[in-house]
């Protein structure tokens, strides 16, 4: 179906979303812009740890609730400009976790189990700091009690941990992944690393899946072991080509340094952040649109190098 379709159908207000990627790679960038587009608010966002997806989301206005390890955008934004900026203000909520504690938090949510233990984050602050209010747990079903449980390790007569961690389930209404390679019935083929993608994938009631290409059926059943992700997960399918753009996408093309460069300029003044969702994303239709108002030459640059998977040789300065 189309992204606008995908996006109307299965994105509505207050819906409780998870993007995939990882701060400036495989962001699934052409549906961060149309959820923007159709002034979607109210999400409660999940993420593990992204960047640009996340910051140009919050910065528009659609997200008040944000559970996430990390967002950032690199040595353009090591901590995500539009975010820190909704966080300082009060204009969002967010509950802090680690990396590992999202993955797992994600997987418990696939595996239809209300927690996951682990040993991350004892002895530091992640513990002890909540960012979400009692008042917002207790008049919230959709937000876990507590934030996570210390508990003692009911196994330590043969296991030298004492306390384990348990982190609550996340069951998105909705999870976008940008993926390379997608068969008609959905099967999706995720090249390079794929991040904690298919464990959001997995935890959704729903699935969006934009991609490079659209391959015959027989061309996913070469290999099928580099298939992460079934059919049967996968809501809806758009073709976009470039749909994680100004992010990478391993194999297809690299982030471009001078749009993101120009993107942090635009975050770091809230009239000049205006100006920007009103110029480059309300006034284009589309993914294609907005590539259209790229120098060719730039999108050159970022081609990958069909050895390595990146651009070999760009200017990231």
């Amino acid at each position: 179906m189309s992204l606008s379709e995908a996006v109307s159908r299965f994105v509505p207000d207050g819906a409780h979303i998870s993007i995939g990627g990882f701060t400036i790679n495989r962001n699934p960038m052409a549906a961060v812009y149309e959820i923007i587009r159709q002034k979607k608010k109210h999400l409660h966002l999940y993420a593990h740890s992204n960047g640009q997806g996340v910051d140009e989301l919050v910065g528009a206005g659609c997200v008040d609730d944000l559970e996430i390890a990390y967002g950032g955008s690199g040595r353009f934004a090591p901590t995500c400009i539009r975010f820190r900026k909704a966080v300082e203000s009060g204009g969002l909520r967010v509950e802090d976790y680690t990396n590992y504690q999202m993955t797992l938090r994600f997987m418990a949510g696939a595996m239809g189990v209300p927690f996951l233990p682990t040993r991350s984050s004892l002895g530091s602050d992640i513990v002890k700091r909540w960012g979400f209010p009692a008042a917002q747990r207790q008049a919230n079903p959709r937000v876990p009690d507590q934030k996570l449980v210390v508990m003692d390790n009911p196994f330590d007569n043969w296991c030298d941990t004492e306390k384990v961690v348990l982190v609550p389930a996340i069951n998105p209404d909705i999870t976008i992944i940008h993926a390379q390679s997608v068969d008609q019935q959905g099967t999706i083929r995720i090249n390079g690393l794929p991040y904690a993608d298919v464990e959001q994938a997995k935890a959704a009631r729903h699935l969006i899946v934009t991609c490079e290409e659209i391959v015959e059926d027989d061309g996913l059943r070469q290999v099928p072991e580099r298939n992460q992700i079934p059919f049967f997960c996968v809501d809806a399918v758009v073709h976009v080509p470039m749909g994680a753009y100004p992010t990478a996408c391993y194999r297809y093309y690299d982030y471009d340094p001078i749009r993101l460069y120009q993107y942090r300029e635009a975050a770091l003044d809230d009239d000049a952040y205006q100006t920007y969702l009103a110029d480059e994303i309300f006034a284009t239709a589309d993914q294609g649109e907005l590539l259209a108002r790229i120098a060719p030459g730039q999108l050159k640059q970022i081609e990958a190098d069909p050895r390595t998977g990146y651009a070999v040789g760009l200017d990231r300065r």
